[in-house]
């Protein structure tokens, strides 16, 4: 459909709509194109998903760009990194310091276990000399002993976790370190944007700006008119 046809069309010169054959809407007005109604209806349809780009696949699909949606927004994705890893590190320490706590209190009950199991030595030895016979004084000397020995190795047990878990501490004291790099990497990246903005702004807004021309001297097609037009306007006569 050449532009004068349309203009015939929307100015009610063609009375019969019905007379625009299929020729008339994709004959030669279109190049020598010969497609039907149908044919632009089809052509108008969202991309089916096996139409790929030239030289897509499974292989290459890494060096083709992602949708600019929330997920794959860099910005974004920078911005949920550092804000998750803010609050889980956050868990992580509170789970460390109570770990913390609980070794401190293990350990100070080992240490008064420690008091009692030292004073229980000291009364059965002194039993054991003056009353060298009872052989039960002697076995709950040797019990105690023992059990001092073993309290000893859960001390240490306990001190060892509670330097480990401090080095834990300064180890995630690193990740606050990792956090403001992200957040460096965000604050260049947002000023180079804003540059860019700046940098391609206009004077006049988007708005009221002129359509662009959908053809122009020397294009290799002489389509005058889209097929979104045809449709539309196919569309409103038929109401």
């Amino acid at each position: 459909m050449t532009q004068e046809e349309l203009d015939a069309l929307m100015s009610g010169d063609i009375e019969d709509l019905e007379s625009l054959s299929d020729d008339d809407i994709g004959g030669d007005s279109y190049g020598g194109n010969t497609d039907s109604l149908e044919d632009f209806e089809e052509d108008a349809k969202p991309p089916k998903d096996d139409d790929k780009p030239a030289g897509y696949s499974k292989e290459t699909a890494h060096h083709w760009p992602l949708p600019a949606t929330n997920e794959n927004k860099m910005v974004h994705q920078l911005d949920d990194v550092t804000k998750e890893s803010e609050e889980k590190a956050s868990q992580i320490f509170d789970i460390i310091e109570t770990i913390s706590n609980d070794l401190m209190a293990s350990e100070s009950t080992a240490k008064n276990i420690m008091g009692v199991l030292e004073s229980n030595v000291k009364l059965f030895a002194t039993l054991s000399q003056k009353f060298p016979d009872v052989e039960a004084f002697a076995a709950q000397l040797e019990k105690n002993k023992s059990a001092i020995d073993e309290v000893k190795d859960s001390l240490e047990t306990l001190q060892s976790s509670g330097d480990a878990i401090m080095n834990v501490m300064d180890i995630m004291q690193y990740q606050d370190i990792h956090r403001q790099k992200i957040e460096r990497v965000i604050n260049v990246m947002r000023a180079l944007s804003n540059y860019m903005n700046s940098l391609f702004e206009g004077r006049i807004a988007d708005e009221k700006r002129v359509s662009s021309a959908q053809h122009i001297v020397g294009d290799t097609h002489n389509e005058l008119v889209s097929n979104e037009d045809i449709e539309a306007l196919l569309a409103q006569f038929s109401k």
